[in-house]
């Protein structure tokens, strides 16, 4: 059974999620890869404003592809987490609640997953055209030079993602090969 979810994330929300839920997640997300990641950091280290809310916010790892005609956005499939990992727990300890991507995260994102309190989502890799069917809605709000890993905020709406880490030490990746080797 699919859990459905609304952005921004509360406590009692990440409370009720474990690794292997399916969930549809519904309401505003913001778009956000490696240079953009490095830029906001340097905000945070410097103590200036974000270009968004972090506190409850869900960051999507994608750089989607230009919007074909009459369209809201191109091809929007999640990219590689653990590249992300240097930044996470910082951002994590800012209020962020939940990430979307592909694949494993490292160990240090998994212990500041339990420590400050969020969860990663992981979202089918090399589907980006079927997953551009649930952002309703695109906007660029920060570094448009960037073009596709500007930071943009979208609406989502049942946008279908599995729990992979929760903020209890499960971890999916870790649980899938387990059962592997049992069989």
């Amino acid at each position: 059974m699919q859990k459905k979810l609304k952005t921004p994330l509360s406590e009692e929300t990440i409370k009720e999620l474990r690794s292997g839920d399916m969930v549809e997640i519904t309401g505003y997300i913001y778009t956000l890869r490696d240079t953009a990641h490095k830029r906001l950091v340097e905000l945070i280290i410097d103590n200036k404003p974000l270009p968004f809310e972090l506190k409850g916010a869900v960051i999507y790892y994608v750089g989607p592809t230009p919007s074909p005609p009459e369209k809201i956005i191109g091809s929007a499939g999640p990219t590689t987490a653990s590249r992300m990992d240097p930044y996470t727990p910082l951002f994590l300890q800012g209020g962020l609640k939940g990430m979307i991507g592909k694949g494993e995260r490292s160990q240090e994102v998994k212990d500041a997953l339990i420590k400050y309190r969020g969860v990663y989502f992981a979202a089918t890799g090399g589907a980006g055209a079927f997953l551009s069917r649930y952002i309703t809605s695109s906007e660029i709000i920060a570094y448009e030079e960037l073009k596709a890993e500007a930071v943009r905020l979208l609406y989502v709406e049942d946008f279908p993602a599995i729990v992979a880490n929760d903020i209890y030490g499960g971890d999916l990746f870790e649980e899938g090969k387990k059962r592997y080797k049992r069989a």
